[in-house]
């Protein structure tokens, strides 16, 4: 996880346009550089560097002696990069997986080059002997890119939003910023004044097709066939190598564990993995809640059969409410359920960096999206609008949960690792019949949970705990988080206020109090940018004004048993 940070074509005085930079030095706290383009006075890299791989030759931009002509400003880890090495016998210069990427350009092109790298990624690579700009960003978006290109050819690139907010351009006031899509890769000219001209932006990777790097993925064929038994192997097998790829890292590993059963079996899975691998220290594990929250007691659990060394945080309604701006600020999005559920996960994040060594983080986002996990999926009219809903889900990741996890881990200086997320592991669970993906027995992710249910890597109690919304497995018993906002809420925005929240907000207008205390403080931070966020996130199917998944009648009666 790292900061990068580009501009081509400035006409104002880089040393002032580079402060911009400085506004995403959270997410690489080791090291930092700018480097200016030869030849292209107009034009220049910054880095943040978060050293995970490669300690010693691990700045970027990456050149390396072979191609002095290519520039490489990367964001990610790319899992295959030594299969890859092997396979077209590479010569690398340094122990940086992204230095693959300028070989497979160099042997193949940009559509191969996408193509080909198992991992997350978001970078920019400058061509200066064919004057040639790429960006690129992986298949969910879980590295985040952002830019901004004004009609006369001037190019920001940015991890986050705020390093392009405040730009100076001589021909635009307010120049558009949006995210670069996912599993997209853009092809820009540059000319010989340093501006660029964009010429295409192409899709590289549908998640539901198999990667073109599953051909040199360290698991082989698996076999065909849809019988139960040979599709549970798959997915154990698949999920595991997910995992174990994963665990490319010179600095120490964690995970966060809510006690749900995503995180549970990515921890699961990780420990297992790490005591295989003879990793010589205990896994970290992370539980935040209020106090006897339902999170923190089912993650005590799990901590206990795996054998973690795990930490509990505990945090009063005070500490989430004051929270709310900085986890705004971060998000760089104002939709209620991503602000709701950041909030935990932004002070856990804080507690990891503060009080320990671990770094790089796993989690469980993007199970939900993939397995049919939300509670509304019991409501799906048939398997294959569920299914249809579970790709819509995973298209917009990198607007919702993605972007949740990156920016609340990064804004402490931790990298995020999501194996759920795993190219291989999702076109698979793709391709599986849509009926062997819905809901059973009133239970969600039924397939995920049998496929586990004889590895005893986890408690029965466990592999089998029905879903809670985010913000109510981190509440106290006494009073839910959901609960403890909304009157926070009430008494700071006005009925009148809201009243008129069309007149103020006409795109995305407001609906609830909440909604409304989130857009203002977003507006604060990032005026007149309301277009970055769609839509918000609500579920289908049910007459839902509110997200929480304890508005939904599915959620009420399993809590009131």
């Amino acid at each position: 996880m790292c900061g990068i940070w580009a501009l081509f074509g400035s006409d104002e005085c880089l040393s002032v346009q580079c402060l911009s930079a400085m506004k995403i030095a959270h997410r690489g706290p080791d090291a930092f550089r700018f480097e200016n383009v030869n030849g292209f006075t107009n034009c220049c890299f910054g880095f943040h560097r978060l050293a995970v791989v490669d300690q010693l030759y691990g700045m970027q931009p990456i050149r390396v002696k072979k191609f002095p002509y290519l520039w490489l400003c990367y964001n990610g880890e790319i899992y295959n990069f030594k299969q890859l090495q092997k396979q077209f016998g590479f010569e690398y210069q340094t122990l940086v997986d992204g230095e693959v990427i300028l070989h497979l350009y160099n042997r193949g092109g940009i559509e191969q080059t996408a193509s080909m790298l198992d991992g997350v990624f978001a970078f920019i690579l400058l061509d200066t002997a064919n004057r040639k700009v790429f960006l690129a960003r992986d298949t969910y978006g879980v590295r985040p890119l952002f830019k901004v290109l004004t009609d006369d050819g001037f190019l920001g690139v940015c991890s986050e939003a705020k390093g392009l907010t405040d730009l100076k351009h001589s021909t635009s006031l307010c120049p558009k910023v949006e995210p670069f899509l996912p599993g997209h890769y853009e092809v820009l000219d540059l000319k010989p004044s340093g501006k660029v001209a964009s010429v295409e932006l192409v899709k590289f990777h549908s998640y539901k097709d198999e990667p073109l790097h599953a051909a040199c993925d360290t698991v082989e064929t698996l076999p065909s066939g849809f019988d139960l038994e040979t599709v549970k192997s798959n997915i154990r097998i698949l999920f595991e190598n997910a995992v174990r790829k994963r665990l490319m890292a010179h600095r120490r590993i964690g995970c966060l564990l809510s006690g749900g059963l995503d995180s549970s079996l990515v921890a699961a899975v990780l420990l297992k993995l790490m005591k295989e691998l003879n990793i010589n220290y205990p896994l970290q594990t992370f539980a935040i809640g209020m106090e006897n929250s339902p999170d923190l007691v089912a993650a005590r659990k799990v901590a206990a059969h795996i054998g973690s060394e795990h930490h509990e945080v505990i945090f009063n309604s005070e500490e989430g409410i004051q929270a709310i701006e900085e986890v705004i600020f971060s998000l760089e999005t104002y939709d209620i359920t991503t602000v709701r559920a950041s909030i935990g996960m932004y002070l856990v994040s804080k507690y990891i960096r503060k009080k320990t060594d671990s770094v790089v983080i796993f989690s469980g986002e993007g199970s939900d999206e993939l397995t049919q996990g939300y509670i509304y999926f019991h409501k799906a009219p048939s398997p294959e609008e569920a299914a249809e809903e579970s790709e819509r889900l995973l298209k917009e990741l990198y607007l919702f949960d993605v972007l949740r996890a990156d920016r609340t881990t990064a804004a402490h200086g931790l990298e995020l690792r999501v194996p759920f997320l795993d190219h291989r592991f999702t076109s698979y669970f793709l391709s599986l019949p849509a009926e062997l993906r819905i809901p059973k027995n009133g239970i969600e992710k039924y397939l995920l949970r049998q496929s586990f249910e004889d590895s005893n890597l986890l408690p029965k109690e466990i592999l089998w705990r029905p879903k809670e919304a985010f913000s109510d497995g981190i509440a106290s018993i006494k009073k839910s988080w959901f609960s403890i906002l909304q009157d926070y809420i009430d008494q700071q925005v006005d009925d009148l206020l809201l009243e008129k929240a069309a007149e103020k907000y006409p795109f995305n207008t407001p609906k609830t109090k909440e909604s409304y205390y989130y857009r203002q403080i977003f507006e604060k931070h990032y005026s007149g940018r309301s277009n970055w966020l769609p839509h918000y996130w609500m579920p289908r199917w049910v007459k839902a004004t509110d997200p929480s998944a304890r508005t939904l009648k599915h959620y009420k009666s399993a809590t009131q048993e």
